[in-house]
């Protein structure tokens, strides 16, 4: 039988889920065990969990879950270097070079583990199954605009906290752009025909901010793209992979640009095929932006979990796309389940494992 453990989340301002109560109560009729870990943060109560029939288990006891679960969480696993004998699903961000992802999969080498990446979940065309990816942009493209506005009064963008909900953004937002007292920014959206680029569009649009949409079209001649520093802000919705052209070059930071915000939904800021040059860590809640250049002033926006900023709705949307894949774990060695363990044996095995 299928033991679904679902874990705390540990990271600071991670309050989604990818797991709704209705759908733990679907899986428990598919003949699944679930397990709930209990959580303070979580935007959906732990007693809904028990109600939905699920067993509930202590915040943070995963390590101790019986061998044969399965756990299941969103974000990162504390760094702490242990082993890791379970087998996992949660975005890893493990299979682009990057130093936290060869550490991660150096801890299921010791620990003798398995990784199902949430990001690579596919059906049999390459397609995802389930992505965050619309509220990453709806949320990255309100943070962008914050920074917008903080700048025309001289500032840069504070703090930023979870929206009660989707309108409560929106009015937020609104009062802070209209405060400025000056036009609305021009802002360009490449990979605008995807998930994170509709997302953006959409914030943007109901913001009243003009955009210019782009994707594969306009982008296949690989550059340069002029057109991006001529725009007040960018939002890049294209992941990282080989291949991809650079879209801000590192001698962007120079004069002579309208361009003074970059919101890099796709965050990979440490591969190597980031298509933005100009900075090289993600930023988060707490400073939302890093000012790479000052005259005149460019912040980049690059925070790594931009949906847990709307947290109800995006992990409502998120839980029913998965769901029907979660059912599938029945039979873990087929459909998207063995192509994502097919591929983990592939990078696992370049980290020795």
């Amino acid at each position: 039988m299928t033991h679904l453990w679902v874990r705390a989340e540990s990271r600071p301002n991670e309050d989604r889920t990818g797991i709704t109560p209705d759908g733990v109560a679907q899986l428990i009729a598919e003949g699944m065990t679930i397990t709930v870990e209990d959580s303070p943060r979580r935007i959906l109560p732990t007693t809904d969990y028990a109600r939905a029939g699920a067993a509930i288990a202590p915040e943070g006891s995963w390590p101790e879950a019986p061998a044969n679960a399965i756990v299941f969480g969103l974000k990162e696993l504390p760094e702490d270097g242990t082993p890791l004998r379970h087998r996992h699903i949660m975005f890893g961000h493990a299979y682009k070079d990057q130093p936290a992802g060869r550490v991660l999969l150096d801890r299921f080498r010791a620990g003798g583990g398995m990784l199902w990446d949430l990001e690579y979940l596919t059906d049999a065309d390459g397609r995802r199954l389930a992505a965050f990816g619309y509220w990453a942009g709806y949320a990255g493209a309100a943070v962008s605009l914050l920074a917008w506005a903080a700048q025309q009064g001289g500032g840069i963008c504070g703090p930023v906290a979870a929206w009660s909900d989707q309108e409560a953004l929106l009015s937020d937002l609104r009062a802070r752009m209209d405060a400025t007292g000056r036009p609305r920014p021009r802002a360009i959206v490449i990979g605008a025909k995807g998930r994170v680029g509709r997302g953006a569009s959409d914030l943007l649009g109901a913001t009243g901010v003009p955009v210019t949409a782009w994707d594969m079209a306009e982008t296949a001649h690989g550059g340069p793209f002029r057109e991006v520093l001529m725009h007040d802000i960018f939002i890049n919705a294209i992941l990282a992979r080989p291949g991809a052209p650079v879209f801000v070059p590192a001698s962007a930071v120079a004069p002579g640009r309208a361009l003074t915000v970059i919101g890099d939904v796709a965050c990979d800021p440490d591969s190597d095929f980031s298509p933005i040059k100009v900075y090289d860590r993600a930023t988060s809640w707490h400073a939302p932006v890093r000012r790479v250049a000052e005259t005149p002033p460019l912040d980049v926006m690059a925070i790594d979990n931009l949906p847990s900023l709307l947290p109800r709705e995006s992990s409502v949307d998120y839980a029913a796309q998965l769901l029907p894949v979660l059912i599938q774990l029945a039979d873990p060695q087929a459909g998207p389940w063995g192509r994502a363990a097919a591929l983990f044996r592939d990078h696992a095995g370049r980290a020795g494992v």
